[in-house]
């Protein structure tokens, strides 16, 4: 036969918080501020509470509230259990405030190979993440098409959208160093009309001009090419195999400059880039997941 659970009272805490906070603070009305309600209401419930135990625990004949050693017996044993649930409600919110579920993002094909390859690393940070990307150069509507974050690239017009700056991006010109050892390095702006160039074409189908900066005013020149491609990591492979010069954005080939894959050219004509931001909408920019990947993509591109 199964035992029947001890019965357990429906107001067990009934009073106990704000006799807890008043035994503390020694303080009808500290316990009252601590916990946004009436001094008038803290010390009903521990007259309640005192009536429902048959004993006196507060004693109220001074200015200050003191305790009884019956309150004294009783505050001992209550400290650890207000505690305890304190901790699990806390517990709770951290559960809350950590990333979980699926995160839903739009980005440009040239940030899919910074954002894929080091998702392994935002992964096991956050196990209860999932992801679901559209990498497409369309510009998305956040609200209609349900993302939770769309990253952009350039001028953006005025919106409701949230915006976060996730970098600033200039123009370097790259070519591994084979190509520079055969063809020599170009030393002017004008000398790249004598060179191979590799050309970007843009989503719109067209090949994108290159930008150069005197320090004083940025111009951009429609470079002849030997090569027109619209996929930014073949471009990026043509020219490491010495096919030609390239003109990309920093962040996708700062560690090939680092290590010698590429050399870059004209640096002191380079000129800004378009910047990258994460776009999303206002109630989802306080969401623990939006927060963690938009931390993720900064890195990403560093």
């Amino acid at each position: 036969m199964r035992a029947l659970a001890p019965k357990v009272r429906s107001d067990l805490f009934a009073g106990v918080l704000p006799f807890v906070c008043t035994a503390e603070q020694r303080s009808f009305g500290g316990a009252a501020a601590s916990l946004g309600v009436t001094t008038a209401a803290i010390s009903k419930a521990v007259r309640k509470l005192e009536d429902g135990l048959g004993v006196r625990l507060l004693d109220r004949s001074s200015r200050v509230v003191a305790l009884t050693r019956e309150g004294e017996v009783f505050l001992a044993r209550c400290q650890p259990a207000v505690a305890s649930v304190r901790g699990a409600r806390e517990a709770m919110q951290s559960i809350q405030r950590e990333p979980h579920g699926e995160i839903s993002v739009t980005f440009p094909f040239i940030l899919a190979p910074f954002v894929v390859s080091n998702l392994p690393r935002l992964a096991t940070q956050y196990p209860r993440l999932a992801f679901r990307f559209d990498v497409s150069d369309r510009v998305a509507h956040l609200a209609a098409e349900s993302y939770d974050v769309a990253i952009r690239m350039g001028e953006l017009p005025d919106s409701s959208l949230v915006s976060r700056l996730l970098r600033r991006t200039k123009w370097v010109t790259v070519a591994a160093p084979s190509y520079v050892a055969r063809r020599g390095e170009p030393k002017s702006v004008a000398d790249l009309a004598q060179h191979d160039c590799l050309r970007f074409v843009g989503p719109n189908g067209k090949p994108t001009d290159w930008t150069f900066s005197d320090g004083k005013r940025t111009r951009t020149w429609p470079m002849k090419g030997s090569l027109l491609i619209d996929h930014g990591t073949s471009l990026l492979d043509a020219a490491r195999a010495g096919l030609g010069i390239c003109q990309v954005l920093d962040f996708m080939v700062g560690d090939a400059i680092r290590t010698g894959d590429f050399v870059e050219l004209l640096s002191s004509a380079s000129a800004k880039g378009p910047d990258v931001r994460a776009l999303t909408t206002a109630a989802r920019s306080s969401s623990a997941n939006v927060r963690a990947f938009i931390a993720f993509v900064v890195d990403a591109l560093e």
